[in-house]
């Protein structure tokens, strides 16, 4: 995309409104009829005498600094000179038995319900990244700054189509995808980026 064309925001003030009120109902909806579950995995935890929750540091909305929370996946080693392996080799090397299935499902993810209820993260939204790997992207573009005008989402079309990032190529495409949403997104256009993520999850694609 045109580093020197001004892209505009789609959502109007009112829309903005009814997101974030769709969030925060939702998100609160969700713990709740997923708490049996959230226990059911806590209990594998205890039993397998791991830790439950990983939080990490992830730049969001207006550049502000938040605490991503998920379940755990990777063994405690699994930093690289404080950074997580990136590539999916890497990744699958370092997933104990219980993160291999949270991540077939897209189970780890479901502590985010509560940094979308907080107003960390939405539904939809840019996936949010570490201040690592926005350096690198920065040193290539200076179109970052309107992921800064969005709170993160749990999902997005660049997650959908363009999958996990491990090369600053893919990055750079996420990021062109991201800002064409900033440019087109509506509610309406949100609901069929949840529908069609969740048939994903439903169906075992893998993305």
């Amino acid at each position: 995309m045109d580093e020197n064309t001004e892209y505009k925001d789609s959502m109007n003030c009112f829309q903005r409104f009814i997101k974030r009120a769709f969030d925060i109902f939702f998100s609160l909806i969700g713990i709740i009829v997923l708490s049996p579950l959230y226990f059911l995995i806590y209990l594998c935890f205890l039993f397998s005498g791991g830790n439950a929750i990983y939080s990490q540091e992830r730049v969001g909305y207006k550049g502000k600094i938040f605490k991503i929370y998920k379940y755990r996946t990777m063994v405690r080693n699994a930093e690289i000179n404080g950074q997580i392996p990136r590539s999916r080799e890497e990744r699958d090397e370092k997933l104990t038995k219980i993160g291999r299935v949270l991540r077939a499902h897209h189970l780890d993810e479901l502590p985010q319900l509560w940094n979308v209820l907080i107003g960390d993260m939405s539904f939809v939204g840019p996936r949010p990244e570490r201040q690592f790997f926005i350096d690198q992207i920065n040193a290539v573009t200076s179109n970052y700054k309107y992921i800064y005008k969005m709170r993160p989402g749990l999902t997005s079309s660049a997650t959908i189509y363009n999958g996990y990032t491990d090369t600053l190529e893919k990055m750079i495409t996420r990021l062109e995808m991201d800002v064409e949403y900033y440019t087109i997104r509506s509610l309406w256009h949100d609901f069929k980026i949840i529908v069609v993520t969740v048939w994903k999850i439903v169906s075992g694609s893998k993305f």
